[in-house]
């Protein structure tokens, strides 16, 4: 007889918040908001304690400051996230059988079959108590018997708690919920369910699949499988990929500057695009130059961590120019990005403004529609 799936779901409480205060630890209890400090910034995270004045990530820090004017700004520190992450990461390793990284916080363990030995609810307990005891970060775990019900359950058990859902019992857990609880239920798919009528789990899974099919499509047919608790999707075993990268070899060797910083420009927005589609972040960039006399050089630099084409290209052209001598003509170029690790491109730009971020998801959305290089930079078409 095949065992029943059982799958936990781990994610670190206010992740970046929590990390700051370990790192000062007189900033525990306050409203905290870690971004940007310019009005035209946004929040990356933000505090319970923030929380509770109507404060959420991705909103303008000019209006989370105007909500609470008490609350202490802390700028992003990705090194530091990184290492925590990776320190929760061996942690996993060393003591799960089977476990995906879904993102710089976020974990899925499979514990299939596990009950035969230890009891699943006490080892992914066991598992989460000694989380918070090596690292200091507060986490919280989910248990039933997929992804979905699992994350779900997690955000009921925060912050710092667990909740296990029976087998059998998905349906009747997740009923009473909003409809936003449902992960692929965003503003504008909440919006239309509550024109329907739709407010609560329990209403959407009573909706004919055939209704919900001509409503929305296949993204109907997903929303009627979650809402009924099913969810096939598996655990993806982590691997770390240590680079990204790519190399063009011209078909006449060249000095022309500006067919070089052309070249470069494209290359960057091509593996700066794959970065954000696998939600990975960069700390290092290698530029590499082989001259028409075969010589090849190379050199790296280590950057805060990011996956955002404006900054990598002004990292890129800052290596080229450093490396390039201009007497000789040039073969290939390359370009490598190193040192990944899970994480996207609003948690990460700080600094940048909420129109710079919803630019890049409509120049992603766009090139994702209708291929890879459909909108680029106009300095990358020579």
């Amino acid at each position: 007889m095949k065992d029943e799936r059982t799958i936990a779901h781990y994610d670190l409480d206010a992740f970046f918040v929590n990390v700051e205060c370990l790192k000062n630890p007189k900033l525990k209890g306050r409203p905290l908001l870690v971004g940007g400090h310019s009005d035209r910034a946004v929040v990356a995270a933000c505090s319970y304690e923030a929380r509770s004045f109507g404060i959420h990530s991705a909103m303008p820090m000019k209006l989370a400051r105007r909500l609470c004017p008490q609350a202490t700004i802390i700028s992003g520190d990705m090194e530091s996230y990184s290492k925590y992450s990776t320190l929760v990461t061996d942690i996993i390793r060393d003591t799960a059988p089977l476990f995906e990284k879904a993102s710089v916080d976020e974990f899925y363990v499979d514990l299939t079959g596990m009950d035969k030995f230890f009891g699943c609810n006490l080892y992914s307990e066991e598992l989460r108590k000694k989380i918070y005891a090596e690292s200091g970060l507060p986490i919280s775990k989910g248990l039933s018997i997929n992804k979905l019900v699992s994350k779900v359950a997690t955000d009921e058990a925060k912050p710092n708690g667990h909740k296990e859902v029976p087998s059998g019992m998905e349906r009747s857990f997740l009923a009473p919920l909003p409809v936003e609880k449902l992960p692929m239920v965003g503003q504008k798919t909440a919006q239309l369910l509550r024109q329907m009528g739709v407010r609560t789990i329990q209403t959407l899974s009573e909706i004919p699949v055939e209704m919900m099919n001509n409503l929305m499509g296949k993204n109907g047919l997903e929303l009627w499988r979650r809402a009924n608790g099913i969810d096939d999707t598996p655990v993806v075993p982590f691997h770390e990929q240590k680079s990204i990268s790519t190399e063009n070899t011209f078909e006449s060797d060249t000095i022309d500057i500006r067919f070089l910083n052309a070249q470069l420009v494209k290359m960057t927005e091509r593996i700066g695009h794959e970065l954000r589609q696998q939600n990975k972040l960069t700390g290092c960039i290698t530029i590499k130059i082989r001259y028409a006399d075969f010589n090849t050089l190379t050199k790296q630099q280590a950057i805060p961590y990011t996956s955002a084409d404006h900054l990598l290209l002004a990292r890129v052209k800052e290596l080229f120019t450093r490396l390039y001598d201009r007497r000789l003509l040039v073969r290939l170029i390359g370009i490598r990005f190193s040192n990944l690790v899970p994480g996207n491109y609003q948690i990460n730009l700080f600094d940048d403004t909420n129109e710079d971020i919803k630019l890049y998801q409509a120049l992603d959305h766009l090139n994702n529609r209708y291929g890879r290089s459909m909108v680029v930079r106009a300095s990358g078409m020579l």
